[in-house]
């Protein structure tokens, strides 16, 4: 008998999964699919679908249609993947729900949740990341949303205001009035990025590549990356976390008067904010308020130098310039819209959304409800009702940086309009390719005849 094979060793360890692996399946669920399925169902005529679609333009005009066409369609809207309303008082209810949750998660221990609790394991902090407030919930978003309240007060955003202008004046003192000049690399983007880093407390020597670092980040708002956007957001998340947790460690050493400081010693009942929490808070503050201020800032000085009557008004009545600012808000938002999920079965404005439904709140076609805003289409810096938009979202999640930016979109803009009121865009303005935040990449703009 001849001699017996030996059996073949199986061995049992498994290939240790890639980091790319983990982001490419992060950027499959996130955005690949819902980008491919939403531009199938615009082809088929799905409204949710086309307003995706409409969205990529970056201006109004293609946008404003289909949302005319989605109010039509009050409350909600029943799309193929979501329900969606552009409906005010729709959209205010739905914000205000308790059983409407800011996280979107695969319900159960299927196949697509244990893919991407696998895909997140590994996943960059980030604004849309727990423990961030954006999509946290009760009762942690109750607990440190009363500590961050704490220093985001208007008190305190009111003693920045004197900074704020200070550094309004000399960016303005920087460009020549008589060339064309590009206002979102020159003044809408350098304001609030440097009224944060102050916020941050970032030392001087840091400034530059913290900030390159938050608006590379920014795009992680939004939905639909390209791949290689995506891998950039990401690996600008992982640097500034990484810079982010040395900064608190200097902080806890020396504190400044700055409100990251107060936030690390801030406590409520005797508990503070963890590390993870600390981190969070400030790159959202960062990321989320960075961005939507360059948006409000440039938006509004496209709607202020194209309607010469408005700013004739400003100039006779300054005090409107808070509503104003309201008004830019609501006619030009620097966000598009904010989706929920429901948590349990529940009802939103007397329509039944059972666990697990998704809901979209466009924000921006709320903020044009003829219902609510009469001649919705005008831009009207005495509207009575201008505050009512909803451009801040609502709810437990209303945006905590309401004060800031409202004070920042004053400033800013009146002290480029009280300076050269016959500030003129030209030719060249570049609206921005994201979907969600809503605003411009270049706005060319001679400030002076």
């Amino acid at each position: 008998m001849g001699a017996r094979s030996r059996p073949r060793e199986v061995s049992l360890i498994q290939p240790t999964p890639t980091p790319m692996a983990r982001a490419a399946l992060r950027w499959s669920l996130g955005h690949a699919l819902p980008r491919t399925a939403l531009r199938r169902a615009a082809e088929q005529g799905d409204l949710h679908g086309r307003m995706f679609v409409a969205s990529q333009s970056g201006g109004r005009e293609a946008l404003e249609p289909v949302l005319s066409e989605l109010r039509a369609h009050t409350p909600f809207y029943r799309g193929k993947f979501a329900s969606v309303t552009a409906d005010h008082a729709a959209v205010r209810a739905l914000l205000s729900n308790p059983d409407a949750g800011a996280r979107f998660r695969a319900d159960g221990q299927g196949t697509l949740a244990r893919l991407q609790a696998w895909a997140m394991e590994d996943a960059p902090l980030g604004p849309l990341t727990p423990p961030s407030l954006l999509v946290t919930e009760p009762p942690d978003h109750t607990r440190y949303r009363k500590l961050v309240s704490r220093v985001f007060t208007a008190r305190a955003v009111e003693r920045l205001r004197s900074r704020t202008q200070q550094i309004a004046t000399e960016l303005l003192d920087r460009i020549d009035p008589k060339t064309p000049t590009d206002l979102v690399a020159a003044y809408c983007g350098l304001l609030p990025v440097t009224v944060i880093a102050e916020i941050l407390g970032i030392p001087a020597r840091d400034r530059d590549k913290v900030l390159r670092l938050g608006a590379a980040a920014a795009p992680s708002l939004d939905l639909g990356l390209p791949w290689t956007t995506f891998r950039h957001v990401e690996s600008a998340l992982r640097e500034f976390d990484q810079w982010l947790g040395q900064h608190l460690e200097d902080l806890r050493r020396c504190p400044g008067d700055d409100l990251l400081s107060q936030l690390v010693v801030a406590q409520e009942d005797g508990v503070g904010l963890t590390e993870v929490e600390l981190r969070s808070t400030a790159g959202l503050v960062l990321a989320a308020g960075f961005e939507t201020t360059v948006n409000l800032l440039g938006n509004g000085i496209t709607l202020l130098a194209g309607n010469s009557d408005q700013r004739a008004l400003l100039a006779e009545r300054p005090d409107l310039w808070p509503n104003a600012v309201d008004e830019v808000l609501r006619l030009d938002p620097p966000v598009l819209l904010t989706g929920r999920m429901a948590m349990a079965d529940t009802e939103v404005a007397g329509v039944p959304m059972p666990r697990g439904s998704v809901m979209v709140a466009l924000l921006a076609g709320a903020n044009r409800d003829p219902r609510v805003f009469p001649e919705p289409d005008a831009f009207d810096v005495e509207r009575p009702n201008a505050r009512e938009h909803l451009s801040f979202s609502g709810g437990r999640h209303f945006c905590l940086g309401a004060a800031l930016a409202r004070m920042e979109g004053e400033v800013g803009l009146r002290s480029l309009f009280e300076r050269y009121p016959d500030a003129r865009v030209e030719g060249g303005a570049v609206r921005r390719s994201t979907r969600i935040l809503r605003g411009y990449e270049r706005l060319p703009v001679t400030l002076s005849p």
